[in-house]
């Protein structure tokens, strides 16, 4: 039957309740009881009160059988003519699958031994106009399955769980931190300088002060000047925004944790995102190796260390004495950004990136000494300036996390601001952050800065194969008319 047949014959069924002055869209709904709360505690013979979404419908004549679901289980609801009463019954008649409903009545098990309410009262609480995906399999169409995420949930069980398992996940994650001492802030997500990562910012303007405003790229700066502020350990969940691609790693609206801690380092950021992610491996799969994508991940600890220095040198021939020009050369030679004239470090090193993500295992590795020119915002090396004390986490050839031990000079670091401005385009130009740098000369103490990709991380605890499958609602082009 045609989607526009489908959807009259709920107008008409519709018409029919109105015109025995029942309402659609009830506004008070009764005292009910969550269906898991009753399953997990089934008593037969009590008598319960439900609401949830009618999901299945099988008539026998005078009785029906009706599966009803709610977001903590599946109920079995039988209806018979001569116990629920008429009006109550007519109500039965006019329902479709996919309408919201009250239920109260007894509970029993049938031979089978099927939960299931003998309903002795009944009714609409919505009104549902258009039908579930066909025969309650779910949605086929990817780009329908985000565009219309609810109906993913109503006929996915699977998408449900991975929702379940984040929302776990972030639970387990804060408790580990406030465990430790972390105290959770919030911090601005609009800023005059798009500043703490290297990335295009999406751009807006504020009416009243008249000036442009940029959404947060990462919330870095806000977070260390809280430690200037004398609030030694600090984290935030945080949304942020980057206006570059869309792809299976990447959407421009994303969710990070990013942590701080006073009198600590890059070391010691090893050991917090290690403990950090092993802890939360541990809690949620009650084990340390998982399946991703067909294949096995360890995270069992150590984790492996792996320097950057080393692999580009040997890949690319570059050294952390190279500048832009001669990055460039060498990374033609392998074939590399052909027909470039010139590129920013920032591109350069994505391209690096890129090609070093495809030769990554699965299990965790921590890639370190990254160069100190590709670090406006990390401590150089002691014993090599070149270099900084710096890493990123990897696992399955994703990057998972980033971090550093952090630049408190308030010197050095208006100078990196300067340097790194000077490779932006026009239309990338932007001031030093005056603001931050002037935090720097009332004093930071030295300190670790971490950031974890909490959407990746998902993506690998969930084994989804596409960063879109664990964000809720991800962006997408407006749908063609």
């Amino acid at each position: 039957m045609e989607l526009n047949e489908l959807i009259e014959q709920r107008r008409v069924k519709a018409e029919a309740l109105l015109s025995k002055g029942l309402s659609l869209y009830p506004a008070r709904v009764p005292g009910h009881t969550p269906i898991g709360e009753a399953l997990k505690d089934f008593k037969e013979g009590e008598k319960r009160g439900f609401c949830g979404r009618v999901t299945a419908k099988r008539a026998h004549g005078k009785a029906a059988f009706l599966d009803l679901r709610d977001s903590t289980g599946k109920i079995q609801l039988y209806i018979k003519a001569d116990i629920v009463g008429e009006e109550n019954f007519f109500i039965y008649q006019n329902l479709d699958v996919a309408d919201i409903v009250y239920v109260y009545g007894e509970l029993f098990k049938t031979h089978t031994q099927e939960p299931s309410i003998k309903v002795e009262k009944l009714a609409l609480l919505a009104k549902a106009l258009r039908p579930l995906p066909e025969k309650w399999h779910g949605l086929k169409d990817v780009d329908l399955r985000y565009r219309q995420r609810y109906l993913d949930f109503i006929s996915n069980e699977e998408v449900r769980k991975v929702f379940s398992f984040r929302s776990r996940l972030i639970k387990e994650l804060r408790g580990f931190l406030d465990a430790k001492g972390f105290m959770e802030v919030e911090t601005p997500m609009m800023h005059y300088i798009a500043g703490g990562a290297a990335g295009r910012p999406f751009k807006t303007f504020h009416n009243e002060y008249g000036m442009d405003l940029f959404l947060r790229i990462a919330p870095e700066l806000y977070l260390k000047q809280l430690l200037v502020a004398g609030m030694d350990r600090v984290y935030e969940i945080n949304r942020s925004f980057r206006n570059e691609g869309v792809s299976t790693r990447h959407n421009p609206e994303f969710t990070m944790l990013e942590v701080y801690q006073a009198y600590s380092d890059c070391e010691g950021m090893m050991h917090l995102s290690e403990s950090l992610i092993v802890n939360l491996v541990q809690i949620l799969h009650g084990k340390l190796k998982i399946e991703y994508q067909g294949k096995e991940i360890d995270f069992s600890p150590p984790w492996q260390r792996v320097s950057f220095a080393d692999l580009v040198r040997e890949k690319f021939d570059i050294l952390p004495s190279d500048d832009d020009s001669t990055m460039l050369s060498k990374i033609k030679l392998k074939g590399f950004a052909k027909g470039a004239s010139k590129l920013s470090r920032t591109q350069i090193t994505k391209i690096i990136e890129e090609v070093l993500e495809e030769g990554m295992g699965l299990n965790p590795a921590f890639v370190t000494d990254y160069f100190t020119s590709l670090c406006p915002l990390a401590k150089a090396k002691v014993d090599n300036p070149l270099v900084s004390e710096r890493f990123e986490l990897y696992i399955a050839g994703l990057e998972v996390g980033n971090a550093y031990s952090e630049l408190n000079d308030p010197s050095e670091q208006r100078k990196r601001f300067k340097d790194e401005i000077k490779e932006l385009t026009l239309e990338e130009k932007k001031d030093v952050d005056e603001d931050y740098c002037l935090a720097l000369e009332h004093g930071m103490p030295p300190a670790g800065g971490l950031g974890i990709g909490i959407d990746r991380l998902v993506m690998l605890l969930t084994n989804q194969p596409s960063i879109r499958e664990v964000i809720l609602f991800p962006l997408l082009r407006p749908e063609q008319k």
